[in-house]
Order: structure tokens, then sequence, then C-alpha cells
């Protein structure tokens, strides 16, 4: 059976998309550069394999799939030495079509490393691009830490306001293109929530769901940068979290987009439904969460 190969697995995007593509009946092989945790937040049933995008003797993965979930790792910001290489070698080992996690608006901004990749697929064969808002995850997350530790919401954002975004909904329309790719092929998505609302709201509703109170924090962008490499995160992926933050105080997330709601035939899930369907996750001793979102 055709084999589709799924990097960033064990993330919260990739883990979804397995379960989707897994749901369709289609046969999954994991990649990720640490096998031993993939194979522990994956389970029994789905194949894992090494993949280093700075080890180019792991492109090799690719070997006998006929399609690519292809996401950008945070911590890799280098796109030229990377994910670019590791396109080319899938396409020549066979892959024929390749579904891309980039980020809403990285066609027009040169300074996300997204931008890189897009433009790299673009000029071959086989491609979907996925371009989703800020995930709802973002908050089980990137901001989980500081919401269980701090009863706060500590981004850059102003009083932007954001369409989040459910992985949920996104990875299954990652698993649709992967599937039937005829039926999404050179096609690049914008992929936004139902309903734009701001990180005081949020923080708001979060309160609500957990019974305690969180509050939105807004961080300027000094603070921010110096939080994010107290927390550990290099350099590159300080600018990069920074510049998507920053972007949403002039609303650059804010616009609700109907293509999500068109392809899944449904509306898609709320921040509020996130917030219900998780909230186990704020809570202290809970399990480590994902790393993509």
């Amino acid at each position: 059976m055709p084999v589709v190969l799924v990097t960033g697995a064990s993330g919260n995007v990739g883990r979804e998309v397995v379960v989707a593509l897994r749901a369709l009946g289609v046969t999954v092989r994991a990649a990720e550069r640490n096998e031993a945790r993939a194979r522990g937040r994956l389970g029994d049933g789905v194949d894992v394999v090494r993949l280093d995008y700075r080890d180019r003797s792991t492109f090799a993965c690719v070997n006998g799939a006929s399609a690519l979930f292809l996401m950008r790792p945070p911590a890799i910001a280098d796109m030229a030495s990377t994910l670019l290489p590791f396109v080319d070698e899938a396409r020549r080992r066979g892959v024929e079509h390749i579904v891309f996690l980039s980020v809403a608006g990285a066609e027009k901004n040169k300074l996300v490393p997204h931008h890189a990749v897009e433009q790299h697929l673009k000029r071959g064969p086989g491609w979907t691009i996925l371009r989703p808002g800020f995930f709802a995850q973002n908050f089980g997350d990137a901001y989980r830490r500081d919401i269980v530790e701090d009863g706060r919401v500590f981004v850059p954002a102003g009083r932007g306001r954001v369409a989040f975004v459910d992985v949920r909904d996104v990875a299954a329309i990652a698993a649709a293109a992967l599937a039937a790719p005829a039926d999404h092929d050179e096609r690049a998505y914008t992929l936004t929530g139902a309903a734009a609302v701001d990180f005081a709201t949020a923080a708001s509703d979060l309160s609500v769901v957990l019974g305690r109170t969180i509050c939105y924090d807004a961080a300027s962008i000094a603070r921010y940068a110096l939080h994010l490499r107290a927390r550990g995160a290099p350099w590159a992926q300080v600018a990069v979290q920074t510049v998507l933050h920053v972007g949403l105080r002039f609303g650059q997330a804010a616009a609700v987009d109907p293509t999500l709601e068109r392809l899944l035939g449904r509306r898609p899930r709320t921040l509020g439904e996130y917030f219900r369907d998780h909230a186990a996750v704020w809570e202290r001793g809970t399990g480590e969460p994902g790393h993509d979102a």
C-alpha cells in the first residue's frame, strides 16, 4: 500500500495528522529526530524512523513513501541547508506529493523561514501548502508553562485579535490532501477559526474553564525575547516567535477566512471547545505537551 511519511509526528500537529490518516486507512510512517520519544508518544502500530534535517544520511527515511507531510521544527531557521535539500531528496526518491505546514501570510513575509520552503516547493510538482493562523493548541504548548506556573498568558500581541484555529481541524485537511492529492494539487490554503478574539478574552475564557484566574500580560518586545531566552529557546526561535506575535498587534491574524469551513464541510472548532476538551493540560504535573504549536 502507498505510505505517507509524517515529519514531526510526535508533536501537536503531527500526531493529529497521524490519527487522521490512520482513520482514513492510510499506512503511516512517522519521522522524528528522537525515535524513542516518538514511539512513546505515538504508541504501538506506527512505524517510526529517524529524521534529522542536519544529517542528510537520514533522508533515506522517505524511501517507499508516495507522499510527505512536511513541517519545520521551531528551532531550525536555516532552510537552505535543511528542509530544502530534504524536499529535493524526497522528490528524487519518488515522493509524488508534499503537504507543507506553513503559516498564514508566509507567501508575503520573507522574514519567516516558511517563505523559502513555499517558494522552493512551487518550483517542482506535487504540492499543497497549508497556511494556518495561530493554533488554539499554543495555549497548551508555547503558553502552557506561563499559564501553569504564573497564571498568565505572556506574549507581545498588544490588543490584537486572533482567529485561533484548532490543530485537529488543520490535520483533517492535511490528511485529506495526502490521501487524495489530485483534489488539492498546487493549492495553498489559508486556514483560520471562525471567530477572532483578543488574548484578554481568551485568558478570561480559560479562567472560567479552569476555575482560577488567568490574566493576559501584554509583554513588550524586549521582555518577551528575554523571557524566551530564559526559557532556553535558541535565538533563531526567539526571533521567529517574536516576529509572529508582534504582527498580531497589527491585525495580521485577525481576519477570518472561510476556506477551512468550506473544506471541512462544517464549522471549525472554537477556542472555547479546545479549552474544554483539554482542561487537564493546565493542571500541574500533567504530561509533557507537544513541541510544534
